[in-house]
């Protein structure tokens, strides 16, 4: 895929992320579920990886950040679900 293209295709993930993001903290100011600002985290780590995903030029030795930001971002998306299935559990 062209850099320009993949740089596009970047940024608008990146907004969406961010799209998502607003709307977990809105979801998170009315009910103050720590659920819905664990997602609102993820995707701003999501937000800021793809962002600089797009403007810059990927070489071997950045790359593992961009797979570290991902496994927090699934990691932390993973540790909402638990947590909201262990407190109805309860």
């Amino acid at each position: 895929m062209s850099g320009n293209i993949a740089s596009v295709f970047s940024g608008a993930v990146a907004m969406a992320s961010f799209a998502a993001m607003l709307f977990f903290l809105k979801s998170w100011r009315q009910t103050l579920d720590s659920f819905f600002l664990l997602f609102a985290i993820a995707f701003g780590i999501d937000t800021i990886a793809r962002l600089i995903l797009g403007l810059t030029r990927v070489s071997d030795e950045i790359e593992p950040f961009f797979y570290c930001a991902r496994l927090l971002t699934f990691g932390l998306i993973i540790l909402a679900i638990v947590q909201k299935n262990q407190r109805r559990i309860r």
